[in-house]
């Protein structure tokens, strides 16, 4: 069984703050906690901070870019409004076997 379900895509979720890191940094707990149900539902399949510290990336599993702009607004930082997102879905052509 594939990790990315039929009729599914990747998105890609590139985060990026809009404010001093100081005024991100007080959501960054319920954030994680978005980001740990997010795996938890198989939404999310890998996340982290940008080097350098700048925002974050998401690779999630959705059917589709609605899908995904609803899953992301119900992140803590989005509702804060700390961050804007930019949101990309592909179709993967090629899969590592862990994927598979």
């Amino acid at each position: 069984m594939s990790v990315i379900p039929q009729g599914h895509n990747l998105f890609a979720v590139d985060i990026t703050y809009n404010v001093p890191l100081t005024e991100v940094e007080p959501h960054l707990d319920a954030h994680m906690e978005f980001i740990a149900k997010g795996y938890a539902d198989g939404r999310f399949l890998a996340s982290g901070a940008k080097v350098p510290r700048t925002g974050g990336m998401i690779i999630a599993v959705g059917a589709g870019r609605e899908e995904i702009e609803a899953l992301m607004a119900q992140d803590p930082f989005t509702i804060a409004g700390v961050v804007a997102l930019q949101i990309t879905e592909f179709k993967p052509a090629n899969l590592a076997d862990a994927l598979t």
